[in-house]
């Protein structure tokens, strides 16, 4: 019979198993003369009918300094007391039934007491080893499930090529649904595999990739498998589902299994960098900057963002780095080294295609980048810690011919001066610095004629421009870029601060002149045409000439470029994280 250690004769304190499994035994009518412990349950039983078909049980006794052994300790038995107890009823002849679920842990258990065709005909290791062939790995759903059950046989279980048998089969059949698939949706035997370890799913990546899975089929697994086995660390692919642990767990046991998670997933990618889309890869960088994973893992996630840079969304780049206090914090150095990486390569591929960057020949991907970064700016202007170096570092990681027009980057400057409030001339200066204010288009540079947040010397050169424009009397189009003279642009600067808001009011006043007298000359252009003939043309050139001089001669006593704007874009300190909260809906302008 079968009975608990502490109380051999209570029947009421056993599992439902001992109880099922003392009730075939008490049919005996000889009295057990052996207990056989397995962990912490006891199977009382009789030797000779163990000894018909176990040989190792058969040893066990026949070895024994004990004439007669009543106590067999089988606590290493694979499968623990459950796969004891079917072992025990087919030596008695008692009926069980063997699924796939329980198919790899009987045969285990089976070739662990020797009970095998070898030492008794028709034993319990070739009926378990038909049933394999036959019935479990006959399918691939039912190899998957035999190889999850061999996780916790290991390593018997690969020793005895169950674990080998089962890959092969997964990806024989997989191999043969991605090609021909036979049932909806095609790609469905990807969600098999997700009930896998980490461990056994590589298995099955190597097994794909020696028997040629497409690449892109390979990528479509490892993207399910990812997604289904970090479902509770990353919901979706915005960042935004990220669930936060305990400050004080961080090397937790969960934790440790889901960083050696990620790194396995990466060692998996195929070398292929263009396979995976741009969200999932960024997401993965998430996860690994979370979990604090190996920086190879990290550095190869930055590597392959970088190869599609172009296709990123500011969201993508917004990846939140997380302290072990808890706080989410913005990995500013995996974006600077993801836009350098990519910067270089588009560098040396213009080389070799003999472009030149200072002569404006930019690839349309990397026009693409530029407006993403200035976007990004602008969606990390708001925040407090970010400071100047920083801003400029990032925005300088772009070749300045890249940018057709600085609008975007315009607006994350003024986006960032309004969250910066207390910066002085000189530090207003350092902020622009990166922003050519010739680069901007008609409507930007008569937002920035009236932006009291921006340093005086930006808001002349874009007045001067337009003045320029005016007295040449060419017609501004959106996006225009015009060469002003080095002379011109280095004349100099105001030379008291005390006077500079001073100055710059009478300029703004200048300017309203101007455009009063521009909507003149709209308005009255009919009646000025009709009466060209009778008026002396003399006399219309030198009015416009005197408004000119008048206003030249008032943009002389300013002479905003005496000496330059300063130029700080070199500044290099070390990016670290800063602080960010849910971003804000982008805007043109904040005034």
């Amino acid at each position: 019979m079968a009975t608990e250690a502490n109380n051999p004769i209570s029947m009421n304190s056993m599992s439902s198993s001992l109880q099922r499994t003392g009730q075939w035994v008490f049919s005996q009518d000889i009295p057990t003369d052996v207990v056989v412990e397995v962990g912490e349950a006891n199977f009382s039983l009789h030797k000779f009918m163990l000894v018909a078909k176990s040989n190792y049980i058969r040893k066990l006794i026949m070895e024994s300094k004990d004439s007669d052994v009543t106590r067999i300790d089988l606590s290493d038995i694979p499968g623990g007391p459950e796969m004891f107890e079917k072992a025990a009823k087919f030596c008695y002849g008692v009926n069980f039934e063997i699924t796939v679920q329980n198919v790899a842990a009987l045969h285990c258990a089976a070739e662990f007491l020797q009970m095998t065709d070898k030492y008794c005909d028709n034993n319990l290791a070739g009926r378990t080893q038909d049933f394999l062939s036959q019935v479990a790995l006959s399918s691939l759903s039912g190899a998957v499930v035999v190889l999850k059950s061999c996780e916790i046989l290991l390593p018997i279980s690969r020793d005895l090529g169950i674990v080998r048998r089962c890959v092969d089969v997964v990806g024989t059949k997989a191999c043969n649904e991605a090609m021909f698939p036979c049932r909806t949706p095609p790609n469905w035997w990807t969600e098999e595999l997700c009930i896998l370890d980490v461990d056994f799913f590589t298995d099955v990546v190597a097994s794909l990739k020696q028997r040629g899975l497409k690449p892109s089929s390979l990528a479509s697994a490892i993207i399910t498998y990812t997604e289904r086995s970090l479902r509770d660390l990353v919901r979706d692919h915005s960042g935004r589902g990220v669930k936060f642990s305990d400050p004080e767990n961080n090397d937790s046991e969960e934790r440790s299994q889901q960083r050696d998670l990620v790194e396995s997933i990466v060692t998996l990618l195929p070398s292929d960098k263009g396979l995976f889309p741009i969200n999932f890869l960024c997401s993965l960088l998430r996860c690994a900057v979370f979990l604090d994973a190996s920086l190879a893992s990290k550095n190869e996630l930055e590597k392959r963002i970088s190869v599609v840079l172009e296709h990123v969304s500011v969201d993508d780049l917004l990846i939140p780095s997380f302290t072990y206090d808890g706080e989410r914090l913005l990995d500013l150095d995996s974006v600077r080294r993801i836009i350098s990486v990519f910067v270089e390569k588009e560098k040396n591929v213009g080389v070799f295609n003999g472009g030149d960057f200072n002569k404006g020949l930019c690839s349309v991907s990397l026009q693409r980048v530029a407006r993403t970064v200035d976007s990004y700016l602008a969606e990390i202007a708001t925040h407090g810690e970010l400071t100047i170096s920083k801003f400029n570092a990032i925005a300088n990681l772009v070749p300045k011919s890249a940018r057709k027009s600085d609008d975007d980057l315009y607006r994350a400057i003024d986006i960032f001066l309004k969250a910066h409030p207390n910066l002085d001339e000189i530090e207003r200066e350092k902020v622009c610095s990166s922003m050519d204010p010739l680069k901007l288009s008609y409507e930007a540079r008569l937002h920035a004629s009236q932006n009291k947040r921006l340093p005086v010397n930006i808001v002349l050169h874009a007045l001067y421009y337009d003045q320029l424009k005016l007295r040449s009397g060419v017609e501004d189009r959106e996006g225009a870029v015009v060469v002003v003279p080095e002379a011109v642009a280095t004349r100099g600067q105001v030379k008291a601060d005390a006077s500079l808001a001073k100055e710059n009011e009478a300029l703004r006043s200048e300017l309203m002149k101007m455009k009063m007298y521009v909507s003149d000359l709209q308005k009255n252009g009919g009646a000025a045409g009709a009466s060209s003939s009778n008026a002396p043309p003399s006399n219309k050139k030198s009015g416009k000439s005197n408004f000119f001089s008048s206003v030249s001669k008032k943009l002389g006593k300013l002479n905003p470029f005496r000496h330059g704007s300063k130029d700080t874009s070199n500044i290099d300190e070390d990016l670290a994280g800063v602080d960010i909260t849910k971003p804000r809906r982008r805007r043109f302008s904040i005034s």
